[in-house]
């Protein structure tokens, strides 16, 4: 007698305190409406149109510099045009000592000490300028950028310059001595938020900066060409010509930091407490006012 296989059928049952028990008897309590909240719920999606973009960002659409980061750049640039005046007037006053030993040496010889000091003095100092003016110049420049494209987007029209002929027009020799008067000229105007159409007018102080670029560029293409003569009142004179140069360098580097701040300062929006206030004195043939007519006693308010 052949064996039949057993049959099993397996049944899953959750096991015992997965679910809570059912009060036998309790009424099931039926649909009571949407759901209400004692506040305005906080959640739930924004009130847009869910499409797919049909625009890419370009450069064109990039955001342009704003008038805090020109402020900031422009705190940088004076601070170092700042250290940079500094350290063309040590410059000057080592050049001027090295000046005043010359003059003593003509009446008899100077101890090796005053003359190490003095070299030491006058090498240092020309380093830490060089170094001091370089920084500025980065940080001017970088200042310049922001402001020319702040002032673009405050007075609605693009500059007539591009940056990279600004670029070497500030490199270019003989060609720096006229356009960054030019430049400048043209950010005060878009600055002033001025028409396009107009011809900018420099500040006062604009052209003061101005003659004092052309002066230094002049005379330090001299001072740098006198080098070349080797005679003794030659190389005693351009120890007094270095003088000078480092002198209208100082001079430059703090009308600069003042031009920085004057045109930042027309790139900010304007401030509230610094409006004068005015006050109606008197008007003048106005026309008289129109009169309320008169209300009835037992009519109702």
């Amino acid at each position: 007698m052949a064996l039949r296989p057993m049959r099993v059928d397996w049944v899953a049952t959750p096991p015992p305190g997965a679910y809570p028990h059912r009060r036998l008897g309790a009424p099931r309590r039926g649909y009571t409406g949407p759901p209400s909240y004692p506040v305005p719920p906080r959640w739930g999606f924004p009130l847009l149109a869910w499409r797919w973009p049909t625009s890419v960002a370009t450069d064109d659409d990039a955001p342009a510099d704003s008038v805090e980061q020109v402020q900031r750049a422009a705190r940088t640039a004076s601070h170092a045009l700042g250290l940079a005046g500094l350290t063309a007037l040590w410059a000057a006053g080592s050049e001027i000592w090295r000046y005043v030993l010359l003059l003593l040496s003509r009446y008899g010889a100077l101890s090796e000490g005053t003359v190490g000091v003095s070299d030491a003095m006058v090498v240092s100092s020309a380093v830490v300028m060089v170094v001091a003016s370089g920084m500025a110049i980065v940080f001017t420049l970088l200042w310049l950028r922001r402001a020319r494209n702040a002032a673009a987007a405050e007075a609605g029209y693009r500059p007539s310059r591009p940056d990279r002929e600004v670029l070497i027009g500030l490199v270019v020799p003989g060609v720096n001595l006229v356009v960054p008067g030019s430049v400048l000229a043209e950010l005060e105007h878009a600055a002033l938020r001025e028409p396009p159409t107009a011809r900018p007018r420099p500040s006062r102080l604009l052209r003061w900066w101005w003659g004092l670029w052309v002066a230094a560029g002049v005379f330090t293409a001299f001072t740098i060409a006198w080098s070349f003569r080797s005679s003794v009142q030659a190389m005693a004179d351009g120890v007094l010509f270095h003088a000078v140069s480092d002198l209208l360098g100082a001079a430059v580097a703090i009308v600069t930091a003042a031009v920085v701040r004057h045109i930042t300062t027309l790139l900010l929006p304007v401030d509230a407490t610094a409006i004068r206030r005015m006050r109606v004195v008197d008007v003048k043939h106005a026309p008289a006012p129109t009169l309320r007519p008169v209300r009835p006693s037992g009519s109702p308010r």
